[in-house]
């Protein structure tokens, strides 16, 4: 189906399957906790495990986050790109979609697909479209029945590359999890560390 029709199941509160420049996402309105719910419900996932926020620039992601000045620079040197930056959240954000904490994780996929359906809707939350504990999906075929049933819309991008983002916390230098760039990335938090 096509990122119209995935956006206007977003707008209506349904969950979507969209691909990125690492693996396809599951995303639902992130400013929404009842659709955040839902991508918890379809993931399996425990609620105390946050999920990210996807949006289509670093100036989008100003509107739902505080980052600092340091962190700013590090998301317009990273982003959009295969990198989920932790920041501080501003309170329109839901607790659902956090776990209650105070930072969330930022994504700006580096792909044209993901990229024009966040141009055409809220924030979405930025998690892979697959069961908790089972492998991320690289292509629509391989989505768990649960997924492809429980969603509205998937968009299908042909495979993805299947790297998982790194996931890095700028503010205090900690990478969470290493993937895509996670050298460079190290390079450049160590280098304002000297």
């Amino acid at each position: 189906m096509s990122v119209a029709d995935a956006a206007a199941a977003v707008r209506d509160g349904l969950a979507v399957v969209y691909p990125t420049e690492t693996v396809y996402g599951l995303g639902a309105d992130a400013t929404d906790a009842d659709a955040v719910e839902q991508v918890f419900d379809l993931k399996g996932r425990p609620r105390d495990n946050p999920l990210s926020l996807g949006v289509p620039s670093v100036d989008a992601a100003l509107d739902y986050t505080r980052p600092t000045e340091r962190e700013e620079r590090f998301m317009r040197r990273f982003l959009p790109g295969p990198v989920t930056v932790i920041v501080e959240r501003r309170p329109s954000l839901p607790d659902a979609l956090t776990a209650g904490r105070d930072r969330v994780g930022v994504r700006v996929p580096d792909h044209e697909t993901a990229l024009e359906l966040l141009e055409r809707t809220p924030p979405l939350t930025a998690t892979s479209a697959n069961r908790s504990g089972s492998p991320s999906v690289t292509r629509v075929t391989d989505l768990d029945d649960r997924i492809r049933e429980g969603v509205a819309v998937v968009v299908d991008g042909g495979e993805t590359p299947g790297t998982e983002s790194t996931v890095v916390d700028p503010g205090r230098g900690v990478i969470h999890r290493r993937g895509a760039m996670a050298d460079e990335i190290e390079a450049w938090l160590s280098k304002l560390q000297g």
